[in-house]
């Protein structure tokens, strides 16, 4: 997954609105981290993976106040982690029955490399 940093400059006049911009940035999907920075903290710095900024902003405009898209940057991955999504490490599940032999169930994800547009089998 591809992480977004959305920087939203958000007209916020006193701590109980920086809160409530806090919340509702923090319950929109795909976030994983939420900051208030800039100097008069008026800036809110969004993490996640996919966020919608628009849908975001639209929402900070109803429930705060005036609010502006000021910049939307994709955050760079590590070797470390590319590394883990070229070689998945399999799951292992067992069965939860006691009168059955357990054996180990071997997943591994595994990705097609011409996507069809068919969805019909």
């Amino acid at each position: 997954m591809v992480q977004r940093k959305l920087v939203i400059k958000v007209q916020m006049t006193g701590d109980k609105c920086r809160t409530k911009a806090l919340k509702l940035a923090a319950g929109a999907e795909g976030v994983t981290s939420v900051a208030i920075e800039g100097d008069d903290k008026s800036l809110v710095v969004v993490i996640g993976d996919e966020v919608d900024s628009v849908c975001l902003t639209r929402s900070l405009r109803k429930k705060v106040g005036y609010a502006t898209i000021v910049s939307v940057a994709q955050l760079e991955e590590s070797d470390e982690k590319k590394d883990e999504e070229d070689n998945p490490t399999p799951t292992i599940c067992y069965s939860g029955y006691g009168q059955y032999p357990q054996f180990p169930s071997y997943y591994r994800v595994v990705s097609d490399p011409w996507p069809s547009n068919c969805f019909f089998m």
